[in-house]
Parts: structure tokens; C-alpha cells; sequence
């Protein structure tokens, strides 16, 4: 016999517990002291928007009308220039006036946008669109090596850019969190009540429901928001009480991923391939986006081979790149992780996601950044608390499937209709076809809207988040 039989079981269960409790306070690790908060990054988790704001402005003021004017009537006129054929005569001559319009207006000051961050927002977006519809309502048969932004364009959208912090190019933020407005302004803020493509390149509702389906992700990422914020703000993360809490947040993210998993997937009924692949997608290109594509020149502005071009991606969704912080997944593969990378993952775009960053609004790159700095790294704790391991893994799981189902949308969006061949000469996108067909045969390979390889990338994405998992 030994000498703990001879306690009784309520005094064996008492002296555990004192031990367990005992391991617990040397271990325990407090919550940090003071810290800043969402609010202090732009990130609105009292008006549940996240990284969008509380309500975009409308329209900027009458000083700007120039820029507004010229906005409405892109959207009226204009059609990407590698549609158009020559006999095309009425288009080819809409897009020339408005181009020469663009050209001849004033550099405006931006003097009276610098104090207020909404009107900053608007008007890069504005300029942002402006530019892009600059270079790609200009006909391929006019385009050389390179497309001179016109100073009219080019030195405000610098100057905004800098004070934002952001790419001097059209971004998700612009064509996302910022192009909404409310369907009733009498009403709160939901995603039901939210109308997005407030501008449009196509006109088409394809490219509507496009923004409308990455902005939903948005407004579910807010629970994701909320749910960060929970557990850093926990005053420990040790005791029984706060990994019981952690658990239940983490099966609560997990729901949440499986819900942007399905809206992601959900995105088929809405847009249609061929129209998003030959109407809507050309319009995102940004400078030297392919073999083909010319090299933007800023009038007056710095060489373009210092500035972040590559026009928007939904790589450069904020809520996401929390969410890999968060979990901390490592895209750059610095960390020894099993199973170790693939030679096609060592060959993919390692610094992609780190450069997307680039492209988000300065406030919430600062986020990003605070987020990471933590000083009780998730994945750290699950590694040295059995108890959070398995759910830690649920999540990194659940953000698996949903970088799966991202692979099989960006193959039916993208790498398929690159391939196709059915269309016929005639077809308004015929021309494009034939710049698409060059690029293929140049590179081998189809690129992402944020100018990468998309396939390898995509994998060599998904394979490191599988990486994050720990092993039991």
C-alpha cells in the first residue's frame, strides 16, 4: 500500500487542486498594462464595420467636382481599349475626348482634403479609379512600352497616398471598404442594409456582386475582430477559467471561417466567369502587370519602379492577414515547421503577402503590426497547453478548407478561362484574347490580380497554414 491510499478522496481532490492551482500562479501570465486600442488603428468594432468605415462620404466637395465629374462620365462612356476594334469609331473617339479632358484639367490643391481622413479616402479612391480608367480606355493599338499618367492625376493621387499611407493605385480598399453607402440611411449599419460598387469599371452586376462577396467577408471578419480583441484583452491566459475561455473562442472562430469558407464558394452563383475573366478583371491591371501590359509613368511623379503598382487584391484584405497573425501562419518559411516545404511552395511569391500590406491604409498595416508584437503569441500558448491544442488546431483547420475552396474559385475565375480558346474572332474580347495568349505562351503561367503566379502562390499559401498545425 502506499501512503496516498490513505486519503480519503475529497482530501486527495483538495491537495491536487492546490498543486494545480499552485503550478498556476507561477505560471500565470498577465495581460499586458495599458495598450492601444482598435479604435486607435481605424478599426471600428463599436460600429461593428471593422475596417471599413463607419459610412463612406458621397461625393467630395464642389473644389473637386472636376475629378467627381470626370469619374461619372468613365463609367458612362468608356470600354477597355483591348476590346475595342477599329471599327469601334464612336468609342475610340469617346475615350480620346475624355482622355484629352483628363489631361487638361488643373493639378488641384488637396490643401482642404488634408485634415479630414474620410475625404482623404474619397478622393483617393476618385483619383484611383480615374487612373485606371485612364490606361485601360487607351486602344492596344495605341499603347507602347509605357502610359504617361497625366499630372492632373498623378500629383494629387501621390500626395493623398501619402498621407494615408497607401499604394498610389486603385486597392481593395478602394473598390471594398470604401465603395459602399447605405440602402437606408435611417437605418443601422448591416450588411443587408449596405449597397457596394458604388463605382464600377463594367457596369456589370458580376462586378458588383464581385465587391459585394469580398465585402461580406469583411463584415463577417468583424466577429473575427471582436474575438482578437477577447483574448488579448483576457487578464490571463493560465487558469482553468481563461482556457475554458480561449477554447470557446477558438469554436467560435472556427464558425465564423466555415461562414466565410461558404460566402466564398457562394460567390459562383454570382459571377459569372467568362464576364468577370474578359470584362471586369482587365480593369484591376496595374502597372506592368504582364508581359504585355505597359509600364505606368507619373507626370511629374517619382519612377515607378520605387512605387507599389500592382492594382487590387484580396490579398490586401486586412481582416485576413489578422487572421493569419492571429493563428501565425508563416508564408515566408522561416520557421521549421512540419512537414517541411515543398520545392513548388520554396518557388512560390514568399514575400507576397508581406508586400500586400503595402498596398492597406497605413492605420491598418499599424494594427497588423500591434497585433503581431503580442506578448502571448497564440500558437505559442496552444504549444504548451494540451487543453487549447486541439481547438488551436480546429481553427488552423478550418482556414485550411477555406484556402482549399479559394484554389478551386481562383482555378475556375482564372487559370481556366486564361486557357480558354472559345473565343471567336469578331468577339468584342477578341484582341484581348490574342494579349492573353501572348502572356500565356511568354510566361507559362496565369497571374492573380495582385500580379503573382496564382496557382503556386495559392498552394504554397494553403501548405503553410496546414504548417501552423501542431502535432500531437
Amino acid at each position: 500500500m502506499y501512503p496516498i491510499d490513505l486519503l480519503s478522496p475529497s482530501h486527495l481532490f483538495s491537495n491536487v487542486l492546490s498543486v494545480l492551482n499552485s503550478v498556476q500562479l507561477l505560471s500565470r501570465k498577465e495581460a499586458p498594462g495599458a495598450q492601444p486600442t482598435p479604435a486607435d488603428f481605424e478599426v471600428n468594432l463599436q460600429t461593428n464595420t471593422g475596417f471599413l468605415p463607419e459610412k463612406p462620404i458621397p461625393r467630395l466637395p464642389e473644389a473637386y467636382s472636376a475629378w467627381e465629374n470626370a469619374l461619372t462620365r468613365a463609367q458612362e462612356v468608356l470600354v477597355l481599349g483591348e476590346n475595342l476594334t477599329e471599327q469601334d469609331t464612336e468609342s475610340r473617339a469617346d475615350g480620346e475626348l475624355w482622355r484629352s479632358q483628363v489631361r487638361g484639367l488643373p493639378v488641384i490643391s488637396i490643401s482642404d482634403l488634408k485634415t479630414d481622413t474620410q475625404l482623404l479616402r474619397r478622393a483617393h479612391k476618385v483619383l484611383a479609379f480615374l487612373v485606371h480608367f485612364y490606361v485601360h480606355s487607351i486602344p492596344s493599338d495605341q499603347t507602347t512600352g509605357s502610359v504617361l499618367i497625366p499630372r492632373s492625376l498623378a500629383t494629387p493621387l501621390l500626395e493623398v497616398s501619402d498621407i494615408l499611407r497607401i499604394a498610389p493605385v486603385l486597392t481593395f480598399a478602394d473598390t471594398v471598404l470604401w465603395n459602399w453607402d447605405l440602402v437606408n440611411p435611417e437605418l443601422p449599419v448591416t450588411i443587408e442594409n449596405m449597397h457596394f460598387g458604388v463605382e464600377l469599371f463594367s457596369g456589370t452586376e458580376d462586378e458588383r456582386n464581385f465587391w459585394f462577396g469580398n465585402a461580406k467577408v469583411e463584415m463577417l471578419g468583424v466577429e473575427m475582430l471582436h474575438l482578437f480583441n477577447e483574448y488579448h484583452s483576457l487578464p490571463n491566459v493560465s487558469d482553468f477559467a481563461s482556457v475554458c475561455k480561449i477554447n470557446r473562442l477558438l469554436t467560435r472562430l472556427v464558425a465564423i471561417v466555415d461562414r466565410v469558407e461558404e460566402t466564398l464558394t457562394a460567390m459562383r452563383d454570382l459571377v459569372d466567369p467568362s464576364t468577370f475573366y474578359w470584362q471586369v478583371r482587365p480593369w484591376f491591371n496595374g502597372s506592368a502587370s504582364g508581359p504585355s501590359s505597359p509600364t505606368w509613368v507619373f507626370e511629374d511623379g517619382p519612377d515607378a519602379s520605387t512605387l507599389d503598382l500592382s492594382g487590387p487584391s484580396a490579398g490586401q484584405s486586412s481582416v485576413m492577414h489578422a487572421l493569419d497573425i492571429f493563428l501565425d501562419v508563416d508564408f515566408k518559411l522561416q520557421q521549421r515547421r512540419y512537414p517541411a516545404p515543398s520545392e513548388s511552395n520554396k518557388r512560390s511569391d514568399l514575400g507576397f503577402m508581406e508586400r500586400m500590406r503595402r498596398y492597406m491604409p497605413g492605420a491598418h498595416r499599424d494594427y497588423l503590426s500591434h497585433l503581431a508584437s503580442t506578448s502571448r503569441p497564440l500558437r505559442e500558448l496552444a504549444k504548451s497547453t494540451p487543453a487549447v491544442k486541439e481547438s488551436y488546431n480546429a481553427a488552423v483547420s478550418a482556414v485550411r478548407k477555406f484556402r482549399d475552396s479559394h484554389i478551386r474559385i481562383a482555378c475556375l475565375y482564372v487559370v481556366s478561362m486564361s486557357r480558354s480558346t472559345a473565343i471567336p474572332v469578331g468577339c468584342p474580347v477578341f484582341a484581348m484574347m490574342q494579349r492573353m495568349e501572348r502572356q500565356r505562351n511568354q510566361t507559362g503561367h496565369s497571374t492573380g490580380t495582385g500580379g503573382n503566379e496564382l496557382s503556386l502562390l495559392l498552394k504554397s499559401n494553403r501548405d503553410a497554414t496546414a504548417r501552423a498545425a501542431i502535432k500531437f
